[in-house]
C-alpha cells in the first residue's frame, strides 16, 4: 500500500473539490438550467455580486477536480494498469474541463445580461436574447457532452479500480456505476436536465468518497508497478 504525502495531497485535492463544488452551487440564490432564459437576469440581478462569487466558488471546483485527477494519475498511473488509468482520467479530465467552460460561460453571461437588460423594454429583452440563442445551444451541447466525456472516464476508472484493486471494491463499482448513469441519462433523455441533477450530487459524494479512502487507506500498487 501507498500512502505518503502524495496520496495525501491527492485525498485533500478531492474533497476540496467536493467542497467547492457543492457549496457553490448550495449557497447560490440563483441556479441557471440547461439555458439561460430572461428570467434569469431578474432573479440574478437580484443580488449580483454575491451570485458572481458563488458562481466562481463553483467553478474553481471543477477546476480542483481537474486537478485532484491529474494527481492521482501521477500517483497510480504506472505499470501494468496505465493503459487503462491515463485514458480513464484523461477523459474525465477532459469533461470535467468542458462543463467549467460551460460553467464559465453562464457566469459570464449571466452577470453581462443584467446589465444589458435593466431597463430594458420586454421587445429589447426578447431582441438580447434571440442573440444568445446559438451560443445557449453551444453551451448546453457542452454540458452535455462534458458528462458523457467524464462518465466514459469513470468507466474506465472504475474498471482499472476493480480488476487490480487500487482501491477499495466498492469504490471501484461506484466509480463505473456513476460513469454508466452519466452516460445513460444524457444518451437515453438528452434534453431531461432536471433527471440530471441528483446525478451532480452522486458525485459530489463520489469525490468526497475518494478523498477519504485515500486519506484513510492510500492506493494498492502491485509489487512490479
Amino acid at each position: 500500500m501507498k500512502k505518503d504525502f502524495e496520496t495525501k495531497f491527492t485525498a485533500w485535492s478531492f474533497i476540496l473539490a467536493a467542497v467547492l463544488l457543492w457549496f457553490g452551487w448550495a449557497l447560490s440564490p440563483h441556479h441557471i438550467g440547461e439555458y439561460i432564459v430572461a428570467s434569469d437576469f431578474n432573479e440574478i440581478g437580484k443580488n449580483v455580486w454575491y451570485w458572481i462569487w458563488m458562481y466562481r466558488i463553483h467553478i474553481f471546483g471543477w477546476v480542483t477536480m481537474g486537478i485532484a485527477t491529474f494527481a492521482l494519475v501521477s500517483v497510480i498511473g504506472r505499470k501494468p494498469y496505465r493503459v487503462v488509468i491515463l485514458p480513464g482520467a484523461g477523459m474525465i479530465i477532459i469533461g470535467t474541463f468542458t462543463l467549467a467552460i460551460a460553467a464559465a460561460y453562464f457566469y459570464n453571461h449571466g452577470a453581462w445580461g443584467v446589465g444589458q437588460t435593466t431597463g430594458k423594454s420586454p421587445e429589447e429583452i426578447n431582441d438580447f436574447m434571440g442573440k444568445l440563442l446559438f451560443t445557449n445551444q453551444y453551451v448546453t451541447c457542452f454540458v452535455r457532452f462534458g458528462r458523457i466525456f467524464s462518465g466514459v472516464g469513470l468507466v474506465l476508472l472504475g474498471f482499472a479500480f476493480i480488476k487490480w484493486k487500487i482501491v477499495s471494491t466498492w469504490l471501484g463499482w461506484f466509480t463505473a456505476l456513476l460513469g454508466l448513469a452519466a452516460m445513460g441519462v444524457i444518451l437515453t433523455i438528452p434534453d431531461n436536465f432536471e433527471i440530471y441533477k441528483p446525478l451532480f450530487h452522486v458525485k459530489v459524494v463520489w469525490l468526497l468518497a475518494m478523498g477519504f479512502v485515500l486519506l484513510k487507506q492510500g492506493v494498492h500498487l502491485p509489487k512490479d508497478a
